[in-house]
């Protein structure tokens, strides 16, 4: 396990991640709502919407949307029902692709889904094709310009961190999904800031892409599906050389 989530890495690098404010207040508010029907509207006491309610706060969503998200959750005001299915297949050059959603069409969302991966020359396959090739992994971004590495890497295992991996300009603290919460509070309690910190699925295997062909139809298919309004994530496990990624740009 390398521990590295090569498709936000992949985002950064480009730039891309989701700079659409609207876009990501839709996935938060769906994530909280399904949070609070599974678990109830207490995040005391459902640590999935405890940790949804973090998110949002640190997009800066307002607290009057959280609350309604939770109500719509519980029942308490009306709203849709949502579903949550993850699809897996492969993309171009042979990549293991995951994608989360959370729909209330499951039928709009599959036919959508599966013509993305079909159009770049991908196929959506069965459940379990890919995901044995992920775990999953509680991920926690950190600016290499903002701490040494050796002062994160002491109070990452302190709080139980599995890994701190470095990579181009960040370091990623990896922990158990269920350590993710206790390393993240005492990270924020030392006045660590993230980029990014999130539980998602991360690859085994990486697949190195070497042709730029292949490097644009994969970027091309995955910004697709985030674009996607049911989709909530996208896992992938590539890695695309920094010399191709700036052809590309």
């Amino acid at each position: 396990m390398s521990g590295h989530s090569k498709w936000s890495t992949i985002k950064r690098k480009k730039g891309a991640i989701d700079a659409k404010r609207g876009q990501i207040f839709t996935r938060l508010i769906k994530e909280i709502t399904v949070a609070a029907r599974m678990g109830g509207g207490d995040p005391d006491a459902n640590p999935r919407l405890r940790s949804a309610i973090a998110t949002a706060k640190a997009e800066n969503m307002p607290k009057d949307n959280i609350d309604r998200a939770i109500k719509k959750g519980t029942g308490e005001l009306e709203g849709a029902v949502y579903e949550e299915i993850t699809y897996e297949g492969y993309g171009p050059g042979g990549v293991a692709v995951l994608v989360d959603c959370m729909t209330d069409n499951k039928n709009r969302s599959v036919a959508d889904i599966r013509h993305f991966f079909s159009k770049s020359g991908g196929n959506l396959g069965e459940f379990g094709c890919v995901s044995w090739m992920f775990a999953k992994k509680g991920t926690i971004f950190v600016d290499k310009g903002t701490i040494d590495e050796e002062q994160l890497m002491d109070k990452a295992l302190e709080a139980g961190a599995e890994d701190v991996v470095e990579e181009d300009n960040a370091y990623q603290v990896v922990t158990a999904p269920e350590d993710f919460e206790t390393v993240r509070d005492a990270l924020e309690e030392a006045g660590i800031q993230f980029i990014e910190a999130s539980v998602a699925m991360v690859p085994s295997t990486i697949v190195e892409i070497t042709e730029e062909k292949i490097a644009k139809q994969i970027l091309r298919l995955l910004e697709k599906l985030e674009d996607h309004e049911d989709v909530q994530n996208v896992y992938a496990n590539f890695d695309i050389p920094d010399e191709i990624m700036e052809a590309l740009a």
